[in-house]
């Protein structure tokens, strides 16, 4: 029997890239795995994948900046699985690389509701599942990032909502101590995935330069999401950093 046999998760984003991972991660480790994504076939092209691989996983196409698609994803994991231990909140993006004045209320929006209030009306729906289940409790994985910390050039809406990523994380973690359930954040920088690709032709600096910046291999993210889903309840990694060595984050570069 696989470790987590028996343990379910619910991974947002989780058709491709680090939530592809972490999903993968937590499958072969025994977790039944609700993946949710906007784009129902990539969904559906991982859910084949992880069958042939003999892994429990399910694909529920799922706007998480939308109250009831996201109660739709939660209903319907329950109704496949029984219950909920972990949840991944993933799911995110960004606005063009324009100037602050230049955004429009759409760009910024679009990234408020996705990053923030999706990561808000999931870990809401999670909270309420964890605490009425038997045995109660459960674990919350929010993904900040660096520029919950630090930003890049124009990155004002994914700065600010990776921000709000963790006062909420924080929330999360003080209020659902009555119920047993643990939140933590995995802050991430320069995972190699679809989405820094571009960084190979180099990525804008502070001070005006473009530099190309190392990368990793994401499978080391979805190691770390494992091993915080797999702590027991009365163990909290609040906050890790998982990044590229040699990236310029620390220091000034």
């Amino acid at each position: 029997m696989a470790k987590s046999e028996g343990r379910v998760a619910i991974v947002t984003g989780g058709g491709s890239g680090i939530g592809k991972e972490s999903a993968f991660a937590l499958a072969k480790d025994g977790y039944s795995v609700a993946i949710a994504g906007r784009r129902e076939e990539v969904l559906n092209e991982t859910v084949k994948e992880a069958t042939k691989e003999g892994l429990k996983m399910l694909g529920v196409q799922t706007d998480v900046g939308n109250p009831e698609s996201v109660k739709n994803l939660f209903s319907k994991t329950i109704e496949e699985f029984g219950r909920l231990d972990v949840l991944f909140n993933n799911a995110g993006g960004g606005a063009p690389k324009i100037l602050i004045e230049d955004l429009t209320f759409e760009q910024w929006q679009t990234v408020v509701d996705s990053n923030l209030t999706g990561t808000f009306l999931c870990s809401q729906e999670a909270i309420k599942i964890m605490k009425s289940q038997d045995p109660m409790g459960g674990r919350i994985i929010n993904n900040g990032s660096i520029s919950a910390y630090t930003p890049r050039p124009d990155s004002a809406p994914y700065t600010a909502t990776k921000h709000g990523v963790s006062g909420l994380t924080k929330s999360i973690s003080l209020d659902g101590r009555k119920y047993n359930i643990a939140c933590g954040q995995i802050d991430i920088g320069n995972a190699a995935t679809n989405m820094t690709e571009r960084m190979s032709s180099g990525t804008a600096q502070a001070d005006g330069s473009m530099k190309v910046e190392p990368t990793y291999d994401v499978k080391h993210v979805g190691e770390t999401v494992l091993y915080m889903s797999n702590l027991p309840l009365d163990t909290n990694v609040q906050f890790v950093t998982i990044m590229a060595t040699k990236m310029p984050y620390i220091g000034r570069g």
